[in-house]
Formats: C-alpha cells, sequence, structure tokens
C-alpha cells in the first residue's frame, strides 16, 4: 500500500520562543520532506511515528520524542496513525540542546506539561502562566536521558519497507530470512546484506528489537505480561521475561512498576501544588 501526503496547518509563524502545533496523521501519512529556521521536537502523545531524517529512518513511540534542530531536512508520518504534537522551539530558547537529532525518553512530566502546552496554545498570556509552562518544558529537554533504542526503519520507497511493516503489524509472523527472501524476490543471503545495508542491523537483532518496542507499547496499554508474551511469538511467559530483562535491565513487571510509581509522583506533586 502507497502513502499519502497531509499537509500541515497554515498560518503558523516562528516559534516566540514556543509554539505547539496539534494535528492527527491518518494511518499511511506523511508530511512532505521540509526545513524550519528553528528547533523541533517530535512527539505522539498516542500512535507511533516515522520519522526520516539525515538518510536514516526510525519508529518511535509514545514514550519517545525527537529532536531536531535548526535547519535540519526531515519528513514525519505515521503507518498506524498517530495523535501528532510538535514544539517549535526558537533558536535562543533552545541553547544547551543537542546540535544534531536525538531521540530521548519522556517522562511523564513532561508529557503532561505537552499536554498542557497544547491547552493553553493561542490564549492570551496570563500571569506568566505559559511563559511558566514553556520553561519547564525546556529545562525537561535538557534533562531529557538520550534514547539507543529507536526501531531503525527502511528509506520511504525500498522493497523492505513491506517486510517491516508486515512485522511491525505481527511481531509473531513465523517467516524467517528464507522466506521473507522467497517474498521478496531475492536470496536470503542477499536479503540479510541489503537490509543491515539500509537499516543499520541484522533482521535477527531488528526482529528483537521490534518485540521489545511494542511490549513497552503493548504493556503501556494495559495488556498484562502473558498476553504480551502471547502476542509477539515468544514461546513461554519466560522466554518473553528472560528477552525483556536483558535489553532493559529488569523484568516487565518492575519495568511497569516504575512507570506507575513515575505517574503516582506526577499526581502528587499537581495536587500538591494546586492546593
Amino acid at each position: 500500500m502507497t502513502w499519502e501526503t497531509i499537509e500541515a496547518p497554515p498560518g503558523l509563524g516562528p516559534p516566540q520562543p514556543m509554539t505547539v502545533r496539534a494535528q492527527t496523521i491518518p494511518a499511511r501519512h506523511s508530511f512532505p520532506e521540509h526545513a524550519h529556521g528553528w528547533n523541533q521536537m517530535v512527539y505522539a502523545i498516542s500512535g507511533v511515528l516515522t520519522v526520516a531524517v539525515e538518510g536514516r529512518s526510525f519508529v518511535i513511540s509514545p514514550e519517545q520524542a525527537v529532536w531536531l534542530p535548526t535547519g535540519l531536512r526531515h519528513r514525519v508520518g505515521s503507518l498506524l496513525g498517530a495523535e501528532f504534537r510538535s514544539l517549535w522551539i526558537a533558536a535562543e530558547a533552545g541553547r544547551g540542546l543537542p546540535g544534531s537529532p536525538t531521540v530521548f525518553a519522556v517522562t511523564p512530566l513532561l508529557k503532561a506539561l505537552i499536554v498542557e502546552a497544547t491547552a493553553i496554545e493561542g490564549e492570551a498570556e496570563r500571569d506568566g502562566y505559559a511563559g511558566r509552562v514553556t520553561d519547564l518544558i525546556l529545562d525537561q529537554l535538557r534533562r531529557a536521558r538520550p534514547l539507543p533504542g529507536a526501531l531503525p526503519w527502511p528509506r520511504g520507497g525500498s522493497s523492505l519497507t513491506a517486510l517491516c511493516e508486515a512485522l511491525y503489524a505481527d511481531p509473531a509472523d513465523p517467516r524467517g530470512s528464507e522466506a521473507w527472501g522467497r517474498e521478496l524476490g531475492m536470496s536470503e543471503r542477499t536479503l540479510a546484506r541489503r537490509f543491515e545495508a539500509e537499516v543499520g542491523l541484522s533482521l535477527r537483532s531488528w526482529r528483537r528489537r521490534l518485540r521489545l518496542f511494542k511490549a513497552i507499547e503493548l504493556l503501556g496499554g494495559g495488556l498484562d505480561v502473558t498476553r504480551t508474551a502471547l502476542e509477539l511469538g515468544y514461546g513461554s511467559t519466560s522466554a518473553f521475561v528472560y528477552a525483556f530483562r536483558t535489553e532493559m535491565g529488569c523484568s516487565p513487571q518492575a519495568y511497569m512498576r516504575g512507570r506507575i510509581a513515575d505517574r503516582s509522583s506526577l499526581r502528587r506533586q499537581v495536587g500538591g501544588s494546586s492546593s
């Protein structure tokens, strides 16, 4: 299936110092490649985004965001649809932030601040509140933890895109590289060579990272560990737990307990500040 082009809403000027843009991206739609005269943070409140920049493409979940410095050409879209949030940040306000594209973790606090900034975007400034929200967002971005674990993706138009899209839709697909080579009209060796050259990982390593990526997505959506293991094609729950622990350094249960604790801490902070 082909992708369609979606246009940005008109009338959005340079950030002073920050502008929040909210837009729904339908499935298999992307913005044309472009660049800005300011910094940009790319994020999805829900769904996943495909980001292409500097000859690389990768997928990010709602627990990740991408920092794009001023002037960098990029393209953003979504395979399955997403609620897109883009923070445009003036060059002056972006001092101290990375000078190259960077994937980083989105904390519950940063997500809540993005939601709040979206809600008050365009309102008249009252008592400096919007400015304080902007300052907090910039502070959180400077403190954000860079991530190596974004899911790399083939470049647009590549024959490997169909392979990655199929496995993303069904991580439990049992077909190996030989079967996929036949599907794509190439030998197993050619598939392995092309995949690693284009994506930067072997197909086996990419599938392992895909499963981790989907595991975080499914667990965050409320699926229990056993059902998540089945959805991802693991032969047993223990095999899934072992694989998750190897990559993340903790069990799926411990990972989710940490996320719940983060959200509870945020609610206490918000509740305390409003009392």
